[in-house]
């Protein structure tokens, strides 16, 4: 919905406004509609607004309470805002129709704890401008995203990393992140960003920050929900078509992402048929039949029932003309082009809506990706159902034609030694000495590569896992000023689903099956019972023999800050690009690995300034 920024100085002295306008200036693109700041004291709280709730200036925000006693700046959606005024709020005298009030109001009756009751994605902030706390708060799984920077003066926050690089004092790469980055493609699984200096606030945790003290806290475990499953299908249906209505919920124009998969399909179909919104704008993804990525052949099921339907088409063409705002967009390194393509149905579908639903969560949830079968196969084996065991590999088998289950399975059963050098064998283009030093360091071996089982890795995955294509999400979509809404991610969703037994997720070799119960004579049984997996992906292989792409990739591993750092053995990379050019190995992935590491050790190494494109002027501050 929006972007938010907020500096304490730490030692109580007077907050200078410049710092909140340098951190909005970097994140304009996220509230193009209207912006606000405010400094009270030692605390200063600014605004960036993407309207969609009450569109009118009663939602401008930094928004106070009615008593002006609390004021709040908020990036996000609480969906249950409506149902929250009914059942509590009788007596707030409200001015607006939106769910930023609703935020202070239910704070005002229930102070922390009010988060409890929220459903929803956000990051938020207010200040108690009597008392001078600020409460600080972040979403269940990390839906919305928040960052903050610290020295021994401030505490710095806001809505992405871009921004608190306009405060820091000196940037620096962080190579663990590095490590995990090039050697198992993951981010976020932790509080550490690329960034030595900035650091991610958690998913589900809160920040109290009172007379220079911080405390962190968390407010939500989701292993600690795990108790009631799904009663049936219908009852996931239900509950599913719930979380779509919420989420349809706007006062600007609502879109969907439609790519052809299970998950996408599902939601379309559920707005068609639960809520007639036939004129409903939906975005597609599109390379062409036959080429890697394309689902157009499952997306055209729709073509009569969306009066709406644009086709999007990512080209090595377009992501040459977009690549510099891709990289600004993510200032942080991504691990493959599959990213670009969403960056891409963002910009075409700026044009047409400011309001997106998306199926992402699915496949964390519902065992979407193949290395699902590994640990299902792994969590059979050590409850000794062997029947199961052996009849749940024949299926795999049969339907997917792949063996890569039975490999994550392979090496889900091999000690951490066998794990280490397995994953280094595929990546040798990784710097020796780089490797030795972080190998022995890195712990997502054990965090996703371990599980007991099928709900033991998908539990793994919402913590370490799910919070990077989250991030992905936000970037793409808020750099076009459109915010990304996801039904699968609704906490009663998540929370039964991961507390039900395997066999609702993983049932003779088809995935969710959960899903595709409670879809069944709503979705085209083509779509449901569709078994093959293709994520979404693009042919970023074909792209990458574009010669002025091979160029740019050719370019970055000459950079000799990329060369000095030691990160890649850049003999080994350029035989890579070679192989690639010559057709000899697919290898798009650690090509643009490669490429977007560099470029993004060239930006901290040279702190590149704002550009005036972004610049904001005539800020009021208010007080």
């Amino acid at each position: 919905m929006c972007g938010i920024v907020g500096v304490v100085n730490l030692r109580k002295e007077v907050v200078d406004q410049d710092d909140l306008i340098k951190m909005m200036s970097a994140i304009k693109h996220r509230g193009p509609d209207d912006h606000g700041l405010i400094v009270k004291g030692n605390v200063g709280l600014g605004h960036l607004r993407l309207s969609i709730l009450d569109v009118s200036e009663h939602g401008h925000q930094p928004m106070f309470s009615f008593n002006k006693r609390y004021v709040l700046v908020f990036n996000g959606e609480i969906y249950n805002y409506v149902e929250l005024k009914e059942k509590f709020l009788d007596d707030y005298p409200f001015i607006s129709g939106s769910d930023s009030e609703v935020i202070l109001a239910m704070y005002i009756k229930f102070g922390k704890t009010c988060v409890e009751y929220f459903n929803g994605m956000w990051a938020f902030a207010i200040l108690d401008t009597e008392t001078n706390e600020v409460f600080i708060s972040r979403d269940h799984f990390g839906i919305k995203p928040l960052y903050y920077y610290q020295n021994r003066e401030k505490f710095y926050f806001a809505s992405e990393i871009n921004a608190l690089k306009q405060v820091c004092e000196t940037i620096s790469v962080n190579e663990e992140k590095v490590f995990e980055y090039l050697m198992f493609n993951r981010t976020d699984q932790t509080c550490d960003t690329f960034i030595r200096e900035i650091n991610r606030v958690e998913h589900g945790h809160n920040i109290f920050i009172n007379q220079g003290k911080i405390t962190f806290e968390q407010w939500y475990k989701l292993t600690d929900r795990l108790n009631v499953p799904w009663s049936s299908a219908e009852e996931y249906r239900d509950t599913l078509s719930s979380a779509v209505k919420m989420q349809l919920r706007s006062d600007v124009p609502v879109g969907v992402c439609l790519s052809g998969g299970l998950d996408s399909s599902s939601l379309t179909s559920i707005i068609l048929n639960d809520y007639g919104l036939h004129h409903l704008y939906a975005f597609s993804a599109v390379y062409g039949e036959g080429n890697h990525g394309d689902e157009s052949r499952f997306v055209r099921q729709y073509e009569k029932e969306l009066q709406n339907l644009k086709w999007v088409y990512p080209t090595d063409k377009s992501l040459l003309e977009d690549i510099e705002g891709f990289l600004k967009c993510h200032i942080e390194p991504v691990p493959s082009l599959s990213i670009y393509s969403q960056y891409k149905v963002m910009k075409d579908a700026s044009n047409y809506i400011t309001v997106g639903i998306d199926g992402q969560g699915a496949d964390e949830q519902l065992a979407g990706y193949h290395y699902f079968f590994g640990s299902h196969f792994k969590g059979l084996l050590r409850s000794m159902n062997m029947i199961k065991f052996f009849q749940e590999i024949y299926f795999y088998l049969k339907y997917h034609k792949s063996t890569e289950g039975l490999q994550y399975f392979a090496l889900y059963l091999a000690p951490l030694f066998v794990k280490k050098i397995l994953t280094h064998q595929t990546n040798k283009w990784i710097g020796k000495n780089f490797y030795n030093d972080y190998v022995n360091e890195a712990r997502l071996l054990e965090q996703l590569y371990s599980p007991k089982g099928l709900n033991d890795s998908l539990v793994q995955h919402f913590a370490y896992k799910l919070e990077h294509n989250l991030k992905w999400n936000d970037l793409n979509s808020m750099y076009h000023s459109i915010e990304l809404r996801v039904p699968f991610l609704d906490y009663r969703i998540v929370e039964k689903t991961l507390a039900s037994p395997a066999e609702q997720l993983i049932h003779k070799g088809y995935t969710k099956r959960i899903l595709r119960d409670a879809m069944k004579g709503t979705l085209a049984e083509q779509l449901r019972i569709r078994t093959d997996k293709v994520g979404f992906e693009n042919p970023a292989d074909q792209w990458m023999e574009n010669p002025k792409i091979y160029t740019l990739i050719h370019d970055a591993l000459s950079s000799n800050e990329l060369i000095n750092s030691g990160f890649l053995d850049i003999t080994a990379c350029h035989k890579a690009l070679e192989a690639h050019k010559k057709g000899n190995k697919q290898d798009a992935r650690n090509l643009w690995k490669m490429f977007h590491l560099s470029h993004f050790i060239n930006v901290v190494k040279n702190k590149d300034q704002l550009s005036k494109d972004f610049e904001l002027r005539n800020l009021l501050v208010m007080s």
